[in-house]
Order: structure tokens, then sequence, then C-alpha cells
């Protein structure tokens, strides 16, 4: 047992360094490209910052201080982080140390999953790596979003479930996360779900109860609440960009959306499951012939479960979002098929040559992490950069001459986390006035310009800070463009070009001026208009 111990200690140390020196190293890089201090690599980091820290500061759920606004699709992640402001102070770091250590527990947990099946250094070290960077999980450490908390409680889901039955604590590990999933992410619903479903399969009715109690009340919960204010079930996130399918005229285009679009004819669907997809067909499929039912689903559990899980998750949300949506299925994929190719570690040679099939699909995955590896590198290496030029520069612009101002954008993280703004979202992640507009997949139209229009003249907007061409052709007229914040090498953001809008056109010849007197970053070239 003492052997053991040190087998899985040693383990969990060569592990973490590996893992943390990659880490560290993009760290310095990323800060040595940013002014010396660490910035994310999506201006979406900066959302969770800013209603984390106007809920710790003003006791207001909101991406401004004035007003609530569903702006965060993890209330839970986002809810740790306004605690942890509230007890050390409102540090932009805090989430990135937050990941850090909860990195270390995925490693952790990680080790001692497979150090059971393999009881070997070496070989648990393999599959450690291959896990962690097939879900690219040193990218969501240093996004400083919710994504490494989300796989952390998925390992130590699946790691309790196999000891539930024989120690109390692995039964509320169990459903303990389960009871953290659904707000941690709304995807994991379709994880309970399946689970749910698979349970019924085998006539576990007490742990299907069980499942679907432990997952779902947080959620309706969270969803009631969240309704009394808002008038929408989930967040406005989720409201905006999530699948909608509703039985009137549009349920045959919305269909059609779901299954070809996001499904079938989804090229990142292919890139990401297919793979551990085809292999959980063929293991699954072996039993079902070898096997009768209930033994052929009890032994491959976690692959069905992952297997429908994916097919949910691309049908119902969303698999492009720099490989952060995905993550927790790569995990579960890894822990769920590892085991069923052991004998792949064992005798690589003979097992190659016995399963060929197998092993070029095994093949093909680790190209898949090769691929991700390199595309990972290039969002690490300059993601920051880009967020730093283009959404930290604009909130300094704003902190240092319209802090307090009414001001309409469309990259609302950095702007709402430095300043004391009041926004207009036009995409609806921060404010509810402008969800009908964007639900549901629509593009921007005349009305959409006339609501602007008259609701930024009634409310007495000053200025905008907009990519042109997410307006399709639909900028209000009256607002007069004062300059064009242009840089290079777009890996994080949309657009390479951010206009400045003077909507009070009183005031245009001082917005200029203040753009003029402005210390912009030497690689943001600044573009006067006429």
């Amino acid at each position: 047992m003492q052997s053991f111990r040190n087998i899985g200690l040693r383990n969990f140390f060569i592990s973490f360094a590996v893992f943390f020196t990659v880490c560290l190293s993009y760290y310095i890089n990323s800060v040595s490209k940013t002014g010396g201090h660490y910035i994310y690599l999506l201006d979406d980091a900066y959302i969770h910052l800013a209603v984390a820290k106007n809920f710790a500061l003003h006791n207001v759920w909101g991406i401004t201080e004035y007003k609530f606004s569903s702006a965060s699709s993890s209330p839970l992640f986002t809810f740790i982080i306004s605690v942890l402001i509230k007890i050390v102070g409102n540090d932009d770091q805090i989430p990135l140390y937050f990941n850090a250590v909860f990195s270390v527990g995925i490693v952790y947990f990680l080790t001692q999953y497979y150090g059971d099946i393999f009881n070997d250094i070496k070989k648990t070290f393999l599959a450690v790596i291959f896990t962690l960077f097939f879900a690219v999980l040193h990218l969501q450490l240093l996004a400083g979003m919710e994504h490494v908390f989300q796989v952390f409680l998925f390992v130590v889901n699946i790691f309790c479930f196999f000891r539930r039955d024989k120690n109390k604590w692995a039964l509320i590990g169990f459903y303990g996360t389960i009871l953290l999933m659904g707000l941690t992410r709304f995807e994991s619903m379709f994880y309970f779900t399946v689970m749910a479903f698979v349970l019924i399969l085998l006539k576990k009715w007490k742990d299907t109860v069980g499942v679907l109690l432990a997952g779902f009340i947080p959620i309706v919960i969270f969803c009631y609440f969240n309704n009394q204010q808002s008038g929408y079930f989930f967040p406005n996130s989720v409201v905006v960009k999530g699948t909608k399918l509703s039985f009137d005229s549009h349920f045959l285009i919305q269909l059609k959306a779901i299954v070809l679009d996001n499904f079938l004819l989804n090229i990142s669907f292919y890139k990401i499951g297919l793979f551990p997809l085809l292999l959980c067909t063929i293991f699954i499929g072996r039993d079902l012939k070898s096997k009768t039912f209930r033994e052929a689903v009890e032994n491959n559990f976690f692959l069905i479960i992952f297997s429908l899980t994916t097919i949910c998750h691309s049908m119902f949300a969303d698999f492009k979002g720099l490989f952060r949506y995905e993550a927790y299925l790569l995990v579960g994929f890894s822990m769920a098929l590892i085991p069923k190719v052991k004998d792949l570690f064992l005798d690589f040679k003979k097992y190659c040559r016995t399963e060929i099939l197998i092993s070029i699909l095994i093949a093909m995955n680790i190209l898949l992490l090769v691929y991700k590896g390199w595309i990972a590198h290039q969002v690490i290496d300059n993601g920051g950069k880009n967020i730093y030029e283009q959404q930290i520069q604009s909130a300094r612009f704003l902190h240092t001459y319209y802090n307090n101002s009414k001001v309409v954008a469309n990259d609302i993280g950095a702007i709402s986390y430095y300043t004391d703004i009041h926004l207009l979202d036009i995409i609806g992640l921060g404010s509810e006035e402008t969800i009908v507009f964007n639900e549901n997949r629509k593009t921007f139209d005349h009305k959409f310009e006339d609501f602007l229009t008259h609701y930024c003249l009634k409310n007495k907007y000053d200025i905008a800070v907009v990519y042109d061409g997410w307006f399709q052709g639909h900028i209000p007229g009256n607002w007069k463009k004062a300059a064009v914040l242009k840089i290079k090498n777009k890996v994080t953001v949309a657009r390479l070009e951010v206009s400045i809008y003077s909507i009070n056109r009183d005031n245009f010849q001082l917005l200029q001026q203040n753009i003029r007197n402005f210390n912009w970053d030497k690689n943001v070239t600044v573009i006067l208009m006429d």
C-alpha cells in the first residue's frame, strides 16, 4: 500500500511539473507582450470579472453597477470570483489563480484515477499528460474562465462514480459535483440527462432520480430568480447564442439548423468528436455482440454517456470557442477510453498488430492533439496581446475621459470591468433591450437601426465603441465616426478595426481631441476621421 502511495505521489509531481512548466512558459511570454501585466486571451473573461466586481462591491448582479443584467454564462464561477473579490480585494488576476488551484486538483485526481488502472509511473504519466493536452487545459487555465472548474467537476465526478458503493465520501463527491455542474456550465444538463437515461436502461431508478434532482434543482432555482429579474429563464448569453426549437412556423428551419448546420454539416464536430465517437462505437458494438444488453451498457457506461452528450452538445450548444466548450467532453472521453486500450500501454507493438483499426483511430486522436496544440500555441502566444491592444486600450481610454458616460459597445468585458460606464450592449449579453434583435441567430436590419437611433437619443448616450462589420450596414445615420483604432495579427479578436463614434454630435470635436491626447499603445494605429 505504501509503495502504491509513493507511485501515486511521484506521478502527481511529475505530471504537475510538466503541465505547469508549459503554463508558466506561456504566461511569461504573454506578460512580455502586454506591458508586464497578464491579460486574458478573450474579452469574455472580463465579463465574469465585471459581474463579480459589481456583485461584490455594489450588490448588483450585472455587467455594470447600475442594474441587473444576466451577462455571465457561468453563474457559479462568477459568484465564486465575487466572493474572492470580497475577501481579498478587486484583483483581475483572481480567475488565473483560481484556475491554477483547480488545475492542481485535476492533475491530482487524474493521477489517482489512472494510477488505479496502470499502477505504473510511466504509463500513468502518459495517460495524464495525454488527457490534459487533449483537452488543451493549458489554454483553459490561461483563459481565466470557468472551463477549468467545469473539467475539475467532471474529473471528480467520474473518479467518485467508481468508488461510490465503497466510500460515503465518494458518494457525496459524485452527487455534489452534479449539483454544481449545471450552474458552472449549462451544457452540463446534457451530461446528467444522458446519465439518467443510461441509468434507466439499467433500471437503476433510485440513482436516476438522484442524478436528475441533484442536476436540475439548482438550475430551476436559478432560472426562477433570473426570470423574475430579466424575463428570461437563462442568462443572456445562453438566450442569444443557444439553439432555439419552438413548435411554430419556424420549426422546420430550426430543426434543419440543429440537425444539419450544428451537427452533420458542422466541421468543428468532426474535428472534435468524430474519432472518439468511432472508438466508442467499436467498443460498444463488440460488447453488444458478445454480452447481454445490460452487461454491454454497464461495461461501456461512460462511453455511451459521452457519445450521446457530444451529439447533444453539438446540436444544441456550440463547439466554436477556442476549444473551451468541448474541454469537458474530451477529458471524459479520455477517462472512458484509456482504460479500454490499456493493452496499448502494456505492449504497444502487439496491440498495433492485433487492433489495426483501433490503433489508426488512436493515431488520429494523437494527430488531433498535435493540431489543437499548434492552434492553442498561436492563441496563447498572441491572444493576450490582441486583447491588450484593443479591448484594454479602449477601456483605458474610456476610464480616462468617459468613466461615467453612457456608451454603446459590442465587446463589453474589459470596458465594463475597468470603468464605471453606463452600457448598451448591441449583442445583448449585457443588455436585455437588444436580445430580441440577436436571439436565434438573427441578423441586424432596419428595425434594429431604428431602435438604436431612438433609444440612444432618448437616453442621451455619448459615444459608441464598436465593430462596424457587426452592424451589417445598419449603423444609425445620426452617429458620426470620430476615429478608427487598428491593430495587426488578428487571433482572438473579431475584427482588426474598432470604430469610435460620437452619438452626441455636440461633443464630436471634444471626442477627437481626447483621442489625440490619449497615450495609445504603440501597436495601435489611430486614424482620425474628417
